[in-house]
C-alpha cells in the first residue's frame, strides 16, 4: 500500500464514527424511553471512539443502512458514548455489560442484542429483526 491510499484509508476510518452519529441521536438521558413510548423501535450502540470493535460495527452499521433505506425510515438511532454513561440508568437497567453493545428495543421488550461482534452478517440480522417489529 502506498502512502496516499493509507492516508486516505486512515481519513476516512477516522471519519467513520462521526458520519454514523451524524445519522444517529446522541444519546441524552431520558432519550430512549420517550422514543420507546412514542412507539419507536429503536437499535441503541453503546460505544466509544477509541474502541476498534464499536469502529468496526458502526461501519457495518452504516453499509447496511446505505444499502437499506428502510432501516432509517422506521428505526430511531441512538448513539451512547459509553466513557459517558456506562453508569446511567439505561446501561444498568438494560445490563450493558461493556462497550461494543448493540440492542434493540420496542414498547418494554428487548428485541435482541450484540456484544462484542462486528460480524456484518450479525448486525444484519439484528436491523432486520427490528426492521420486521416496525411493520
Amino acid at each position: 500500500m502506498n502512502r496516499r491510499h493509507f492516508l486516505t484509508l486512515a481519513a476516512a476510518t477516522a471519519l467513520m464514527p462521526a458520519a454514523l452519529s451524524a445519522r444517529s441521536l446522541s444519546y441524552t438521558p431520558g432519550l430512549v424511553d420517550e422514543a420507546l413510548a412514542n412507539g419507536e423501535t429503536v437499535f441503541v450502540e453503546f460505544g466509544t471512539d477509541w474502541c476498534t470493535t464499536c469502529a468496526a460495527q458502526r461501519r457495518n452499521i452504516s453499509a447496511l443502512r446505505d444499502a437499506n433505506p428502510a432501516y432509517d425510515e422506521v428505526i430511531t438511532f441512538v448513539s451512547v458514548d459509553w466513557d459517558k454513561y456506562s453508569g446511567s440508568a439505561l446501561s444498568k437497567r438494560l445490563e450493558i455489560p461493556r462497550r461494543s453493545t448493540l440492542v434493540v428495543l420496542r414498547g418494554e421488550e428487548e428485541l435482541g442484542r450484540i456484544i462484542a461482534s462486528s460480524r456484518r452478517a450479525t448486525i444484519q440480522d439484528l436491523l432486520d429483526t427490528a426492521l420486521a417489529a416496525s411493520a
